[in-house]
């Protein structure tokens, strides 16, 4: 099979709310700037694959596949289809788009992630977001059942190692430091609370979580080009602006039962709570070739809460499990630590416009290795992880992307 290799992409700008033209627009702003980008001409996209979770729901707007392939005339008869898996939705199509590329049925894919959320009131962003939960099942009987589900998390870390509101609070403000070197960040000109464990500025929302604690709500998209072997030899050959095609060296791709009750009892005396997430980072180590978490320079990781990111600390192996904690205190996580964490800001930071976080992530890894960060470039970055998280972590996917 060939190497899958990533050439590039374009995000929005996570702090604008989505034109009147919705999805359309943001999908036609994003994907010919990808192109334009990493000088891939329409015509050469062999498949298309798009992200999002709840077009229906936000837009009354589904068949996403087919609204692609108006942007540009070339696009006419193009393969092109959606994927759905809650927050992991744009990664479910990059694993999508890879396996045709390995499987040399086309020789170059687009893939992109797409939502906009922030065209109804907050609350009923909320109720429609029940959708990526058991919708009849799950905290029925709360406005916020995001907020719920995650405390509820939190609170099983909690019962079983013990767990520290300071230690949440210091992730969210890394990654609100990260996000200001971000250009492209949601909360980058936010005037934020001098303490992030205060109940005038920072009120509780659900249990141990907070309000900063809690991701918001975003519109936004990001597409990327990934492409065959064959195609990156002739594409690095066309000028001396391109020095380098980055590969998808590892992947990883797990997925549990919908409802978290589910999840939490079915290997309740296990060393970590989520075993299938430790899985599925393995996995893309392992593809990696790679004997551990230690020889990655970065992660990007889906902090949708600060409870999601304080588990994928000890999931992904950089504490033992239950000790995610002694990586925030002794800076490890830092951006300039041992390991960064979301040095773009994450998703607490950056922003989470659902469907389109998967294909941010990788195009944030690829900025990483390629040394196209900018102010938020981690030294020496030359193979980055994403960890991506759909519902109450029941899809996950994880990439390893190498320089």
């Amino acid at each position: 099979m060939t190497a899958v290799h990533v050439l590039g992409g374009a995000q929005t700008d996570f702090a604008a709310k989505a034109g009147p033209a919705g999805l359309y627009g943001l999908m036609s702003d994003v994907v010919p700037r990808a192109l334009e980008l990493t000088g891939v001409e329409p015509h050469e996209v062999g498949t298309a694959h798009v992200g999002n979770l709840a077009g229906e729901l936000y837009s009354n707007q589904a068949h996403l596949g087919a609204m692609l392939t108006t942007i540009d005339p070339a696009f006419h008869g193009l393969p092109a289809s959606r994927h759905e898996a809650a927050c992991a939705s744009g990664s479910i199509a990059l694993l999508a788009a890879a396996a045709e590329i390995e499987a040399g049925r086309y020789d170059v894919a687009l893939v992109c992630g797409v939502e906009v959320m922030r065209n109804v009131p907050g609350a009923r962003a909320a109720e429609l977001l029940r959708c990526a939960a058991w919708a009849d099942r799950e905290v029925v009987d709360d406005d916020f059942p995001w907020p719920a589900q995650f405390a509820q998390i939190a609170d099983e870390f909690d019962g079983r190692y013990g767990l520290r509101h300071e230690h949440l609070a210091r992730i969210v403000e890394i990654n609100f430091d990260n996000a200001r070197r971000n250009p492209n960040a949601q909360t980058r000109d936010w005037d934020r609370p001098t303490t992030f464990d205060e109940d005038e500025s920072n009120p509780v929302v659900r249990g141990l979580l907070r309000r900063h604690d809690c991701g918001r709500i975003t519109d936004g998209a990001a597409a990327i080009v990934v492409a065959s072997s064959r195609f990156a030899e002739q594409w690095l050959a066309r000028g001396p602006n391109r020095r380098t095609a980055p590969v998808i060296a590892g992947w990883g791709h797990r997925t549990a039962p919908l409802a978290l009750e589910d999840k939490l009892r079915a290997r309740p005396d296990g060393d970590v709570v989520f075993p299938h997430v430790r899985d599925a980072i393995g996995d893309a180590l392992r593809r990696a070739e790679l004997d551990d978490v230690w020889g990655i320079d970065a992660i990007e990781v889906h902090d949708c809460f600060s409870i999601s990111e304080y588990a994928a600390i000890d999931h992904a192996g950089i504490t033992p499990p239950g000790k995610s904690w002694k990586a925030i205190e002794d800076g490890t996580v830092a951006i300039d630590g041992r390991l960064p964490i979301n040095p773009s800001g994450g998703l607490l930071g950056l922003g989470h416009p659902v469907g389109a976080t998967g294909v941010r992530m990788v195009l944030d890894a690829w900025k990483q290795v390629t040394g196209m960060a900018g102010d938020y470039q981690v030294e020496g970055a030359d193979r980055v992880m994403t960890i991506n998280i759909g519902g109450s972590f029941s899809t996950v996917a994880s990439f390893v992307v190498a320089g």
